[in-house]
């Protein structure tokens, strides 16, 4: 995967920095997995704004994905590698041997042509989904699952992986992508590789109107408000606005959020950095 820098021959043009869609290998979607995708440009059902800085953008169809990976013993091969307009990871077109298509979120380095296969005595390649109690240790995975048969949850976006630590008792250890150390059933499922698009970190749109095609409104800096539309707002000149704060007052930039109360806490180890 590479990115693609253009000359600056417009000013959209100037700081524009996107994928290079090498990777991608048709932009013909398979027509029986894709459905319906509503959108609400952050209205409820009353048509009144409950979200800001959405709407618009340009019109999507979900792509119907496969985060069980359920079918077991089955080998499925790579057709064609996608472009999903609805997540930051490539995904992956799988033809298995009794007929069936299904989409995958595409690992790091899988090639149209290659086989995949999931279930108990799978060999750890790239694509294949193992259980947690059979993967080696110091194996980088994604597409984790957190109870059994639930399909993936963790580190299922663009360049995200975990890494399987040890195993206690009936418990696997995963240093998560936020650093967070934390057990996972080991009867869980998960895939082996790092996701696709790890370089979608470094695109820049260069244009506001890129933002508007991919449903972004513009977004109004809460310094620049009067006191009674935000906290940091008021001032005399170009005030910085104090502790950086919501538009409900709630602290942000590194505030923690996370409910010391919640049932899971028990399964963290070490807390994210």
């Amino acid at each position: 995967m590479a990115l693609k820098k253009y000359k600056p021959t417009t000013p959209g043009q100037r700081f524009k920095i996107i994928s290079a869609f090498d990777d991608v290998t048709t932009d013909k979607p398979q027509k029986s997995l894709l459905g319906k995708k509503k959108s609400s440009g952050g209205r409820n059902s009353e048509g009144k704004m409950t979200v800001r800085n959405l709407g618009g953008g340009h019109k999507k169809r979900y792509r119907v994905i496969d985060f069980k990976r359920d079918k077991e013993g089955v080998p499925g091969t790579i057709k064609s590698i996608e472009y999903d307009p609805n997540r930051t990871a490539r995904i992956a077109l799988v033809n298995y041997a009794d007929g069936e298509k299904r989409y995958i979120i595409a690992p790091q380095g899988l090639k149209v042509g290659q086989n995949v296969i999931s279930g108990k005595g799978v060999t750890p390649e790239v694509g294949n989904t193992l259980y947690l109690s059979e993967i080696p240790f110091g194996t980088v995975i994604h597409n984790i699952e957190l109870r059994p048969g639930q399909g993936a949850k963790m580190a299922r976006s663009a360049g995200s992986y975990a890494q399987l630590l040890t195993r206690e008792g009936k418990f696997a250890i995963l240093k998560m992508p936020s650093g967070e150390t934390r057990m996972v059933l080991q009867s869980c499922r998960a895939t082996i590789g790092v996701v696709s698009n790890g370089e979608h970190n470094l695109e820049k749109s260069g244009k506001a109107g890129r933002s508007r095609w991919m449903g972004k409104r513009p977004r109004v800096r809460g310094v620049a408000m009067n006191p009674v539309d935000h906290p940091m707002g008021g001032g005399e000149g170009r005030s910085s606005g104090g502790h950086p704060r919501s538009r409900k007052g709630l602290p942000s930039k590194g505030f923690k959020t996370r409910s010391v109360k919640k049932d899971t806490n028990r399964y963290i180890i070490e807390k994210r950095k």
